[in-house]
């Protein structure tokens, strides 16, 4: 009997023993079954929903035409300093390489034989006078001997001839004079302009003379200075029908300057004219742009790169660079927000970019929404989610048992916190 009692009192014990382990068990089995179910739910919600793109609105503006072309410097004003008279150089009054001034005197030529002719024409002129005031002499004594017939009139005539031909002479024998004078002061050879002068191709003791082909030096002016551009005459053709069409209006067509190295020329110059005429050798119109140079930089014979706008877009639109991809045709296309929420990809011309945005000429109306972030993975009549662009993405945290998400959590993790603190 007692050991009936003590075999029920032990399977009571072991009773009460495995039954929390059971219920435990079956707790872990339900809650696991129950988080399965609802991470499942969260994968297809998250999966299954329309992608989240950012879109830019675009409306025309005014968008310069900026053209950058080729050209080259030229000196404002260039002179090669040439003899007018011949003769040996018997000095030279400038240093190479400096700056001279308009009439300042650069060279002196023997002046010995001009001179001489100077003064032997001098004298010719003394002598035409004497012999003319004896002829008026003589023709004012005749006329009264005509008038009473003392004379026949044949000799009045033909001395009041002879005094005329002796002033006539003394005229020539001025402009004579004259000549050798000129003559004379062209022995000093001046400078013909102001500006920095080069080296010197004659020396001291060298035989120059006028109809010579070399030039003694050169004299260029470099403040200001010309640049001159070279644009396609097709270029200047589309301009010109631009302009014609009403879409564009003309600017100011200020130019910047790139040098050979690649940096800023610094200063700005402008557009004084264009040729009328087109290049047959190389089918190009030459716009010659004036610009300071009071530093010099800039060198008759340089290349340089001509940055301009001849013409300003009033119905352009500015897209950001990385909305626009190309096809394999080299065909701009961008993704739109349709109707619906829908992405939808269209065609568009963009042939140049102005800093971070393509110039869109086609393709685009008043209004559009570019979509610019999220065009990775997007495809045609595709659902999307549009937000503006940049704006940040909002990342809930999962759903807890209670349906309050991420505040339930907290309320947990604080409550077990403090329950490890108090424990």
């Amino acid at each position: 009997m007692i050991k009936r009692d003590q075999g029920r009192h032990r399977r009571l014990l072991l009773g009460i023993a495995v039954a929390p382990a059971v219920l435990a068990l079956a707790a872990c089995g339900g809650g696991g079954e129950q988080a399965k179910g609802k991470g499942g739910a969260a994968g297809r919600g998250g999966g299954g929903g329309p992608a989240q793109v950012g879109y830019v609105v675009v409306q025309p503006t005014s968008v310069p035409m900026t053209t950058e072309l080729a050209g080259r410097v030229v000196a404002f004003q260039s002179s090669e300093v040439r003899p007018q008279v011949s003769g040996v150089i018997q000095r030279r009054f400038f240093t190479e390489g400096s700056v001279v001034k308009k009439g300042q005197p650069l060279y002196q030529i023997d002046p010995s034989l001009y001179r001489a002719s100077a003064n032997e024409a001098r004298a010719s002129v003394a002598n035409a006078q004497a012999n003319a005031e004896a002829a008026r002499i003589r023709a004012d004594r005749y006329k009264p001997l005509a008038e009473i017939q003392a004379i026949s009139k044949q000799d009045y005539t033909d001395a009041v001839a002879t005094q005329r031909q002796a002033q006539a002479q003394i005229q020539l024998n001025r402009a004579q004079l004259d000549t050798a004078r000129i003559n004379l002061r062209f022995t000093t050879v001046p400078a013909p302009i102001t500006g920095r002068i080069g080296r010197s191709l004659f020396t001291v003791g060298a035989l120059v003379s006028a109809t010579q082909t070399d030039p003694l030096t050169t004299i260029q002016q470099l403040d200001p200075i010309f640049v001159d551009i070279q644009q396609s005459s097709a270029e200047l053709l589309t301009l010109r029908r631009a302009l014609a069409s009403g879409g564009s209006v003309p600017a100011r067509a200020d130019v910047r300057l790139k040098l050979e190295d690649g940096s800023d020329y610094g200063l700005t110059g402008s557009v004084e004219f264009a040729e009328v005429v087109v290049d047959q050798s190389t089918g190009t119109v030459t716009l010659r742009a004036r610009f300071p140079n009071p530093r010099g930089l800039l060198l008759p014979g340089m290349f340089v790169r001509a940055q301009f706008s001849q013409s300003i877009d009033q119905n352009a639109f500015l897209v950001p660079q990385q909305a626009v991809s190309r096809d394999p045709k080299g065909n701009a296309t961008v993704w739109l927000v349709g109707p619906g929420n829908k992405a939808i990809q269209r065609d568009i011309t963009a042939t140049r970019t102005q800093g971070a945005y393509w110039v869109v000429t086609g393709g685009l109306k008043n209004g559009d929404r570019i979509i610019t972030q999220g065009t990775g993975t997007l495809k045609p009549n595709a659902a999307i989610k549009p937000v503006p662009a940049n704006t940040p993405q909002k990342v809930a945290p999962p759903p807890s048992k209670d349906g309050n998400g991420g505040q339930a959590g907290d309320t947990g993790g604080r409550g077990q916190g403090g329950q490890s603190k108090a424990g």
